[in-house]
């Protein structure tokens, strides 16, 4: 037996020699890793060209759990709701399903289509569920009272400026994962990565009000 295992050994020594890498594996495996980084690209890089670099956030979808922690901040909120960065869309067809007539704002043109398509699959109106390739860093957010966001941490000083200039008095503002620095937070839901923060516009423009000038600069 011992010798039938030897002769096995010895015969796949010479087909699959172990001491340098076998050029048809090695071809497989770089054809593998070049696919999923094409596929990576597909979903992380279009559109990425029209904004700036400061701007930019690969593509990242919400858990689930991060996903039901925005609908309990959300919970007894109505009107229109916009979600940017929506990518899959789940976000949105969440708040959807709540009653919010909700827009995603998504840059990239094969996760608008996904979302698309699943809104047509499943049956979701437009008037509940929109999604729209569009740079909201360029669009005008003053007609939604309610904002969801997982972005990055360096991009939402940036956009916590927009929204103030932006939006109306009674909105309220959702960021997945990432707090605004320096805006006090109404109320947060979950822990660790799933952790969401929910702010009340009003009350950050009067506690940004009553702080210096020259703290806010």
């Amino acid at each position: 037996m011992e010798d039938s295992i030897d002769v096995i050994l010895q015969d796949y020594g010479r087909v699959c020699p172990t001491n340098r890498p076998h050029p048809v594996l090695t071809a497989c495996t770089a054809a593998l890793l070049t696919g999923l980084y094409g596929v990576w690209r597909m979903f992380a890089v279009p559109g990425f060209r029209k904004i700036p670099w400061n701007l930019k956030v690969p593509y990242l979808p919400s858990s689930k759990v991060q996903t039901l922690n925005i609908m309990q901040l959300l919970e007894g909120r109505t009107g229109r709701l916009a979600d940017l960065g929506s990518g899959d869309g789940r976000v949105v067809f969440a708040a959807s399903s709540a009653g919010f007539q909700c827009t995603g704002f998504e840059i990239n043109s094969i996760l608008v289509a996904c979302a698309k398509s699943k809104a047509l699959w499943t049956g979701v109106p437009s008037s509940q569920a929109t999604f729209v390739k569009k740079d909201f860093w360029k669009t005008d957010l003053s007609t939604y009272n309610n904002v969801t966001a997982f972005l990055a941490p360096g991009v939402m000083e940036v956009l916590g400026e927009k929204l103030l200039k932006e939006l109306p008095d009674d909105a309220h503002v959702i960021a997945s994962r990432f707090p605004f620095p320096d805006w006090p937070q109404q109320s947060s839901f979950g822990s660790g990565l799933d952790q969401t923060f929910s702010y009340d516009i009003s009350t950050v423009r009067s506690h940004r009000r009553n702080i210096p000038k020259t703290v806010l600069h």
